[in-house]
C-alpha cells in the first residue's frame, strides 16, 4: 500500500470516529438545552466548558501532539526507538507534575478567571459558572496525559484507539449527565466531562502497551529531544491558542448582551466546527506523520505534493459545508435543537450567528493542515507570530462589528480573522518551500465553489418549498425538509463535480470504497 492510501485509510477511520463523536456531541447539547433551555444556566455551563475545550485543543489535539510527533517520529524514522521512548517518558513525567501544579492554581483563582472571561454575568450566574469550572478542571489532568499517548500512537501510524477515545469522551458526558442531572442539575454534565476525559485516556493504554511501552522515571531536561520539543511546543501553544483566545474575546463581549447569547454563539460555533472537526482535522492528523517523515528525510517534493493534495481535498470538502450551512441555517438549528425549553427565538439567535461563523469554515479547516505543515518542518514560530496578528485583528473587528451586527458581528469577526490567518500562512509557506501547485489549487477551489453554489441553491429551493410541511407535520416535517434538502444538495454537488472533472471526486470515492470494503 502506498503512502497516499495509508493516509486515506487513516483519514477515513478518523472521519468515521469524528462523525460518531460529533453526533454524540449533538446528543449531549440537545439533552442540555431540552432540559435547561438557552438561558443564564446554559450560559454558565458553556462559559465553564470553554476552559476544558481550550485545554483539549492545546494538550490533546494541539501543542503536545503537534510538537511531540515531529520529535518522536523523527527518532523512529532514524531507527532510534529507545531514544524516542526516553523523550516520551520525560515528557510524561513533567506533564504530570506541571498539570497538578496548574490545576491547583486554577482551582484557587477560578473566580478571577471567570470574571475575566465573562464579566457581564450577574452574580448568581457567575457563582454557577465558577462551580462548574472547578469541577471541569479535573479533566485537564487526563487530557494532558492523553496528549502524550496520542502523540506516541500517531507516530506509530496507529489511529484506532485515539479515534475511539473521542467517542468515549462525549459518551461519558452524556451518560453521567443524563442519569445524574435530575439530582444535580447542570452540574451533572460537568461531572460527565471529567468521566469522559478519564475514558479518553484509559482506552489508549492497551495499544500503547502492545507497542512495547518503555517507561523511564526521568526528568532529564538536558536530553536533546526534550530540549527540541520544548522549543517547538512553546510557539505551538501560542499559535494554537489563537483560535480559542479569539473565541474568549467573543465570549467576553457576548456576556454583556442579552441572556442566552453566549450559549447561542457557542452552539453556532460548534455547528460550524462540525465539518472542520470531522473532515479537516481527520485529513490533517492523518497527513501529519507523513509530512513529518518527508521533511525529516529531506523529501521536499513529496512533502509539497502531500500538502497540496491535502489543501485541494480541504477546499473540496469545506466549501459545500460553508454554503450548505449558510443556506440551511434555520432549518438545521430548528431540527437539531428546537424542543423542550429551546424556543423558536433561540433558533433564530443561533442561526443568525451560524450564518456568519460559516464564512470562516474553509479558513479554519485549512489552518488545521497549514499549522501542521509548519510544525512538520519544525517551524513553530511562524504560526505563533501570525496568530498574534490574528488576535489583534479579531479584537479590532469585534469592537467594530458588535455595534452593527450584534452577536452576529462577533461571529463574523472570528471568521474574518481566520481567513486572514490562512492567507498569510499560505503566502509564507510558499515563500519558504517554493511552488506548491498554486494554479492547480486555485482551479480546484474554483470548481469546488461552483459545485457548492449549485448545491446550496438547490438545497435552499427545496427547503423553501417544504416549509409548509414543517408547519403541518412539526418535527417530522423538519426531518423531511432538512433530509430532502441535504440529499438534493449532495446529489447536485457530486454531479457538478463529475461534470467539472474534479479529481477529488475520485479520491473521495476510493476512500469510501476502502472503508466499506473492510
Amino acid at each position: 500500500m502506498v503512502r497516499g492510501e495509508k493516509i486515506a485509510d487513516a483519514a477515513g477511520l478518523l472521519m468515521f470516529a469524528m462523525v460518531v463523536s460529533r453526533i454524540l456531541g449533538y446528543v449531549r447539547d440537545v439533552l442540555i438545552y431540552a432540559r435547561f433551555g438557552q438561558n443564564n444556566i446554559t450560559d454558565a455551563y458553556q462559559a465553564a466548558f470553554s476552559i476544558p475545550d481550550f485545554l483539549y485543543l492545546l494538550l490533546v489535539g494541539g501543542a503536545l501532539s503537534s510538537a511531540f510527533i515531529p520529535v518522536f517520529a523523527g527518532y523512529l524514522a532514524t531507527d532510534q526507538e529507545d531514544e524516542a521512548w526516553k523523550v516520551a517518558s520525560i515528557v510524561f513525567n513533567f506533564v504530570i507534575v506541571l498539570m497538578l501544579l496548574g490545576i491547583g492554581l486554577g482551582l484557587f483563582y477560578t473566580p478571577q478567571l471567570m470574571r475575566l472571561l465573562v464579566p457581564g454575568f450577574d452574580p448568581p450566574t457567575m457563582r454557577l459558572a465558577v462551580t462548574l469550572t472547578r469541577i471541569m478542571f479535573v479533566q485537564a489532568f487526563f487530557m494532558a496525559l492523553s496528549g502524550v499517548t496520542m502523540g506516541v500512537l500517531h507516530s506509530y501510524r496507529y489511529f484506532t484507539a485515539t479515534a475511539a477515545a473521542a467517542i468515549l469522551y462525549n459518551l461519558g458526558i452524556i451518560l453521567v449527565g443524563w442519569f445524574l442531572s435530575p439530582y444535580l442539575g447542570i452540574m451533572a454534565f460537568s461531572l460527565g466531562v471529567v468521566v469522559g476525559a478519564m475514558a479518553n485516556f484509559f482506552v489508549q493504554l492497551p495499544p500503547l502497551l502492545r507497542r512495547g511501552l518503555r517507561y523511564h522515571f526521568s526528568f532529564d531536561l538536558s536530553h536533546p529531544g526534550v530540549r527540541r520539543l520544548w522549543q517547538l511546543m512553546v510557539p505551538v501553544l501560542a499559535s494554537l491558542s489563537v483560535t480559542q483566545l479569539n473565541l474568549f474575546v467573543n465570549q467576553n463581549l457576548a456576556s454583556t448582551l442579552a441572556p442566552g447569547l453566549v450559549a447561542a454563539l457557542r452552539t453556532a460555533q460548534r455547528l460550524m466546527q462540525l465539518p472542520v472537526g470531522t473532515f479537516a482535522v481527520a485529513l490533517a492528523v492523518a497527513a501529519f506523520p507523513s509530512l513529518t517523515a518527508q521533511a525529516a528525510q529531506g523529501k521536499y517534493a513529496a512533502y509539497r505534493h502531500t500538502l497540496a493534495q491535502g489543501l485541494r481535498s480541504m477546499f473540496f470538502l469545506m466549501l459545500p459545508a460553508t454554503l450548505g450551512l449558510m443556506a440551511l441555517g434555520v432549518p438545521i438549528v430548528r431540527l437539531l435543537f428546537e424542543q423542550g425549553r429551546f424556543t423558536p427565538a433561540a433558533t433564530q439567535a443561533t442561526a443568525y450567528a451560524l450564518l456568519f461563523y460559516a464564512v470562516g469554515i474553509v479558513a479554519y479547516g485549512s489552518l488545521q493542515l497549514l499549522n501542521r505543515a509548519f510544525y512538520a518542518v519544525q517551524d513553530t514560530a511562524t504560526p505563533m507570530l501570525v496568530g498574534m496578528f490574528t488576535i489583534a485583528l479579531n479584537i479590532w473587528l469585534n469592537l467594530i462589528l458588535i455595534g452593527r451586527l450584534g452577536h452576529g458581528g462577533l461571529a463574523l469577526a472570528y471568521s474574518l480573522a481566520g481567513i486572514f490567518n490562512m492567507v498569510l500562512l499560505l503566502f509564507l509557506l510558499r515563500r519558504r518551500l517554493g511552488p506548491m501547485g498554486g494554479r492547480r489549487l486555485a482551479l480546484s477551489a474554483a470548481k469546488s465553489l461552483v459545485a457548492a453554489l449549485l448545491a446550496a441553491s438547490a438545497a435552499w429551493t427545496v427547503a423553501g418549498r417544504l416549509e409548509p410541511q414543517v408547519l403541518l407535520l412539526g418535527k417530522l416535517g423538519q426531518v423531511q425538509q432538512v433530509g430532502a434538502a441535504l440529499a438534493v444538495a449532495l446529489g447536485v454537488f457530486l454531479l457538478a463535480a463529475v461534470a467539472l472533472r474534479m479529481e477529488e471526486t475520485g479520491q473521495a470515492w476510493q476512500l469510501v470504497r476502502r472503508r466499506l470494503g473492510r
